[in-house]
């Protein structure tokens, strides 16, 4: 490992502990100790000057956070755990878009949607998979289809759409909160 490399952040100076992380026997470098810091000193820090992390620049979709709202106006969005249980071609969209079935359990049932999710999912290998959705919006027609819900994702880093879900397998038709 080279001194630069050991020294990312400018004056942050790493040390060597033998038997960590690196693998067996291996050697991992760890950021140095500081003293904690008494009452009236102080805080630490990780280096003088310099982040803890090197900034990241911003996306192209970024942009600044959304209106600041009541805690009640987010009870009022509901968002629930669904199984799609069918994903279908949507050639008639105007963009790339798949038709979606999403099974969200009694009393909501099976809601049709419609995704603009080509770039990472194929269709049929969307069945069974959980997704998360606002589902008290309005219906939308979109085109031939009628979106009952709204499935929610995030944008990677080109802007396409990855598709939100639990971590681990939840029953549906839990509410998120």
């Amino acid at each position: 490992m080279t001194a630069a490399s050991r020294q990312p952040w400018g004056s942050l100076a790493w040390r060597r502990v033998p038997g960590r992380a690196a693998g067996r026997g291996g050697q991992a470098d760890l950021p140095p100790r500081r003293a904690a810091g008494g009452p009236g000193q102080r805080p630490l820090t990780m280096g003088e000057g310099s982040p803890p992390f090197p900034p990241s620049p911003a996306p192209r979709y970024a942009s600044s956070m959304a209106d600041v709202i009541a805690y009640s106006d987010f009870e009022k969005v509901d968002i629930r755990v669904g199984t799609i249980v069918d994903a279908q071609p949507f050639p008639e969209a105007r963009k790339p878009a798949i038709k979606l079935w999403v099974d969200f359990g009694a009393p909501l049932g099976v809601k049709r949607s419609s995704a603009q999710i080509t770039a990472h999912y194929a269709p049929d290998r969307l069945i069974g998979r959980q997704v998360v959705a606002v589902v008290n919006f309005p219906p939308r027609q979109i085109g031939p289809v009628l979106s009952e819900v709204l499935v929610l994702g995030v944008p990677d880093e080109n802007g396409d759409v990855v598709l939100l879900k639990p971590d681990i397998p939840v029953p549906i038709g839990g509410r998120m909160f």
